[in-house]
């Protein structure tokens, strides 16, 4: 990689040890003497590397790894084997030059003081990571700005919509300003238009500053406006890491082939599955492997006016990957 890695993971794995229980009163008397437990294996010998100023968003389904992992790297968890060094540093170590340099937003996690309008909380962020007050406003006022919350502080954080809430907790988690920013679910809940300011905010963020983020999203539209490559992890497990635009190639079963008719009335159902038909426009989806047959069989057989073969979705793509038993 030619830019400094920021980011180093080797093998890193998490282990949680739950207790087991059986149903029934005999089994919890049972259990009260004797207690069954069981390994769950969150993250299993994860490997990757983030460079300087990249912007990667880490996928996978619910279960799959990624808030253990970024809490890992962000130092809340210890790891139970491998290596993590984000910066140089030792997450779980949390020294204080380490703290001054990260972040992690949890779009599902409150961290401002509940009772207290953000402005105080800012505040209060100003005096634990000691940053000069002539550093501060104009960060804070820039960052205000920028996410349109200057009525929003004044207000006690309870008083505060989810999406509200979600700016201001984003302008607190940034008043440092951070090297690396570890967003978990940083859009959950928010409306189309939250969701669209928020991603041109770290998109901006990054421009301006040269941060380092791991983006874990839901929503399609946050890792392909953001993310150039993706890190895709499933059981724990890395299944995929490279280029978003190289995910469908990697892992789709099928391409969608656009056809232009000439004569409209034409059926296209010998050539493969059609997934959409208007006017003389119809759209075939077939095996990946057939692709290059069927476009062939069509050019000779048919009138066509125009042709284009397409990767799916992504969004069919992650889910696809999801899908496979592993």
């Amino acid at each position: 990689m030619g830019r400094m890695a920021v980011v180093e993971v080797a093998e890193l794995t998490k282990t949680f040890v739950v207790p087991e229980r059986e149903a029934g009163l005999r089994a919890s008397i049972k259990a009260l003497v004797r207690r069954k437990h069981r390994e769950v294996h969150a993250v299993e010998e994860i490997s990757f590397e983030i460079g300087e100023g990249e912007v990667v968003g880490f996928l996978g389904p619910n279960g799959a790894g990624k808030t253990t992992t970024l809490k890992m790297l962000s130092g809340l968890l210890y790891p139970t084997s491998g290596e993590a060094r984000v910066l140089g540093h030792v997450p779980s170590k949390r020294e204080r030059d380490f703290l001054r340099r990260i972040t992690l937003v949890m779009g599902n996690r409150n961290q401002l003081q509940w009772d207290l309008p953000a402005l105080d909380s800012f505040e209060l962020n100003r005096a634990i990571y000691r940053i000069r007050r002539s550093d501060f406003t104009p960060l804070r006022d820039e960052l205000i700005g920028l996410l349109d919350v200057g009525d929003l502080v004044r207000k006690p954080v309870r008083n505060l919509s989810l999406g509200e809430r979600m700016k201001v907790e984003i302008v607190g988690s940034l008043l440092h300003r951070p090297q690396v920013l570890f967003l978990d679910e940083p859009t959950i809940g928010l409306d189309v238009t939250m969701q669209k300011r928020i991603r041109s905010f770290v998109a901006d963020y990054n421009r301006r500053y040269g941060a380092t983020v791991l983006l874990t999203s839901h929503y399609m539209a946050d890792v392909v406006a953001l993310c150039r490559r993706v890190v895709v992890i499933h059981h724990g497990r890395i299944l995929y890491d490279g280029d978003l635009a190289r995910l469908g190639a990697e892992f789709a079963a099928y391409k969608t082939i656009a056809v232009d008719l000439l004569d409209g009335a034409v059926s296209l159902e010998a050539y493969g599955e059609v997934v959409e038909r208007e006017g003389d426009r119809v759209v075939l989806r077939v095996p990946k492997e057939e692709t290059a047959r069927v476009t062939g069989r069509l050019l000779v057989e048919q009138k066509i006016a125009d042709l284009t073969v397409h990767d799916p979705p992504i969004e069919d793509v992650i889910e696809l990957v999801f899908a496979e038993p592993k």
